[in-house]
């Protein structure tokens, strides 16, 4: 248990590394956090500043959660690796090194489940795109992403009882992580219907 809590410590100081905040203070930008969505995440990367700074964050974002991945694989038993995802995400979530206002995790736990469970990854991304397709919505498409990025670590960790509560807890923050995306969609279609005769 010493060795799950510190690499849970480890993973959470490394996700609260943010790195759209920091590209953004080294190229002299404003705060990412301080316009369009206020996420520190690739999207809004890309908002503010176009699609090869996105990707730079993307990869580092990710990147980052396969060091811990892999980490936590190599000093845990499988069942308790997801727990380290968990830390991560809260890391990202509510960084300390950022006044606790941070990104939403998706790109982090992609990255962290390429290494537990690299099929899921893999369709996870297919799900993305398929979804963002025909909703143009892009956190719908985060939705059924990290659904599959759940499913998939669920299966590589044998279904184990420990490792479902570990990837349940870190979906269902993700998914309350995206709760303003969710409330925004719902008050704008409710703007768009009809007026009641």
């Amino acid at each position: 248990m010493k060795t799950l809590f510190l690499i849970c410590i480890g993973a959470y100081l490394a996700g609260s590394i943010n790195f759209a905040i920091l590209v953004f203070k080294i190229r002299g930008k404003k705060d990412p956090r301080n316009g369009f969505s206020g996420n520190p995440g690739v999207a809004n990367v890309y908002r503010h500043s176009g699609y090869l700074w996105a990707v730079m964050v993307l990869l580092l974002d990710v990147g980052r959660a396969v060091a811990i991945a892999l980490i936590a694989s190599y000093l845990l038993p499988i069942w308790l690796v997801p727990w380290a995802g968990l830390g991560l995400i809260l890391g990202n979530r509510l960084p300390c090194f950022h006044n606790l206002r941070g990104g939403k995790g998706v790109a982090n736990y992609l990255g962290f489940t390429l290494v537990v469970a690299p099929l899921g990854a893999g369709l996870s991304t297919l799900g993305w795109l398929l979804t963002y397709a025909l909703s143009r919505i892009p956190f719908i498409g985060s939705f059924v992403m990290v659904f599959i990025l759940g499913a998939g670590t669920i299966a590589a960790c044998g279904y184990d009882p420990a490792a479902i509560t570990g990837v349940a807890v870190t979906v269902a923050l993700i998914f309350y992580n995206h709760k303003p995306n969710v409330l925004g969609l719902l008050r704008k279609s409710k703007s768009a219907e009809p007026p009641k005769a």
